[in-house]
């Protein structure tokens, strides 16, 4: 193994804060760029036109890239790091056969996207809908090349202690976006279609970033043409369950999105909801996930148990003292959430409504949502994708049930429903799943002990923050006091819950810094 530097030590909280403050800036900047597409495109047409044409490229990114090559591709590579074995030769024919495969799907995308439009939201067909998406997809579609190597790139980096560059990257692609909406707005052009165009241009940016950042790493990947070695196909083997695994959240959003084409204006509803969620989700689940991976790996590789053990609970127990506030504050008060943040422009009082009628749903199965995320490293660790590849099956086929059974009573509800449900199915799974791991996947005492006066903690901030919110009603409809009233429900809800927290127990002062020591 030929590096510039030695890969670093994973310090698991120190790697969460880094990861977490880049993808909250990037939640922010997403926030902006879809407050901006509400904006100009309300819930019409064009804005559901370019939730599916964006969600093609995103779906499949899932698959190919972090839901499935990455999950199998990092414990491999971690692993030779670990052993001092060529991880950059490794590296770079994994890349040289994912581009080959991705390159392939772009070419065979772009002269079949009308039936992938179709596959993504049938009850576009025969409206205008269909059309303005079959054209947005088919500029948006190469995105995938780009970010799809730009997450392998990512997934090298973070095996080797460096989060930042990979973290830092989804800003790049909304800076990119909100500039090309802001920018052909002020010169009267066609803000769809410059919306559209961003979307490539940003994947060259990001896929820039990660590789100057893994080249000065050490792991510098240069085109080359595809070598199926052994390894490479030990890794396609690993892969292939893990694109279920991995993408259930997207396969369950596919379903969702083709019951909501039928209802005009859903689609907008449930992305708006899925940015909200999708806050804490990837502030905090995604994350842990990011870092945990690498480190469960490599601590593998040195047959190291205990430190094993530890960083799963220590991952277990931050993702839910951040996670379960959220859940309650987005059950609790989700109108004043959507309506302050989204409620202007085209985008009207009745699609806030819808918006967080949809958004009360999903924030129920968040915890759940974000366990997956620290319960599939244990396995892919172990580089055991067909596991949670089942479990996948279970959960997608449920989804599939509730979605389309429930939509003639629930309507476009029924796809939040049915995503909820599915997920907190698949949690639970992959929980029990765990258990025969043995003491390495097994919670401690003190993950045990901080759980139910994490839950009480809670229970009273949601009380505090419904009573909050009656007292701020009439400054949550009024222009100019809309965003400091939102600021005092968030800001007073949670530090209601940490005091809580502290008062209770539920974690000290000297269990954080014996974690940052760990």
């Amino acid at each position: 193994m030929t590096l510039a530097t030695k890969p670093r030590s994973i310090r698991l909280l120190a790697g969460f804060f880094t990861v977490s403050s880049w993808t909250l800036a990037s939640r922010v900047m997403g926030f902006i760029r879809d407050i901006l597409i509400a904006a100009f495109f309300g819930a019409g047409p064009v804005a559901e036109a370019f939730q599916v044409a964006f969600a093609l490229p995103n779906m499949f990114r899932r698959f190919f890239a972090e839901g499935a090559f990455n999950m199998a591709f990092v414990p491999m590579f971690s692993k030779k790091l670990e052993s001092g074995e060529d991880a950059r030769q490794f590296a770079q024919n994994a890349m040289a056969g994912l581009a080959s495969v991705l390159i392939g799907l772009t070419l065979i995308a772009q002269l079949f996207m009308p039936w992938f439009v179709l596959a993504m939201a049938s009850g576009f067909a025969g409206d205008e809908r269909f059309d303005l998406a079959t054209d947005f997809a088919r500029i948006c579609f190469p995105y995938i090349l780009f970010i799809s190597l730009a997450a392998l790139l990512s997934g090298v980096l973070n095996s080797m202690g460096r989060f930042a560059a990979a973290a830092a990257a989804p800003v790049v692609l909304n800076i990119i976006l909100i500039s090309a909406m802001a920018a052909t707005w002020a010169l009267g052009g066609n803000v769809a279609l410059a919306l559209a165009w961003g979307v490539p241009v940003a994947g060259v940016a990001q896929l820039a970033l990660v590789w100057i950042a893994a080249s000065r790493a050490g792991i510098r990947l240069l085109p080359q043409l595809p070598r199926f070695t052994p390894e490479i196909r030990r890794l396609a083997m690993i892969a292939a369950p893990a694109a279920l695994a991995g993408g259930v959240v997207q396969v369950n959003l596919l379903v969702g999105r083709q019951v909501a084409s039928y209802f005009d204006g859903a689609i907008q509803w449930l992305a708006v909801a899925d940015r909200l969620y999708q806050l804490p989700l990837g502030v905090v689940g995604i994350a842990i996930g990011v870092v945990l991976l690498p480190d469960l790996s490599r601590k593998l590789q040195s047959n190291d148990e205990d430190g094993g053990r530890h960083a799963f609970n220590r991952a277990t127990e931050f993702a839910l003292a951040l996670t379960l506030p959220a859940a309650v504050g987005l059950l609790v008060v989700p109108e004043a959430v959507v309506s302050v943040l989204f409620e202007r422009g085209a985008f009207t009082a009745e699609d806030a409504a819808k918006t967080a009628a949809a958004l009360s749903i999903y924030a129920i199965g968040l915890p759940a949502f974000v366990l997956q995320k620290v319960f599939q490293p244990l396995y892919f660790a172990r580089e055991n994708t067909k596991t949670p590849f089942y479990f996948a099956l279970v959960s997608m086929v449920l989804n599939a049930v509730l979605a389309i059974g429930l939509s003639t009573q629930f309507g476009y509800l029924a796809a939040a429903i049915g995503t909820t449900l599915s997920s907190v199915a698949l949690a639970v799974l992959l929980y029990f799943g765990t258990r025969r791991m043995g003491l390495a996947a097994a919670f401690d005492d003190r993950l045990l002990s901080a759980l139910p006066r994490m839950l009480v903690a809670c229970v009273i901030m949601g009380l505090f923050t419904y009573g909050l919110e009656w007292l701020l009603s009439d400054w949550l409809v009024t222009d100019g006091l809309r965003y400091p009233a939102l600021a005092l429900l968030v800001v007073g809800g949670t530090g209601v819950y940490f005091a809580a927290c502290l008062m209770l127990g539920a974690f000290t002062k000297q269990g954080l810094r014996n974690v940052v020591r760990r």
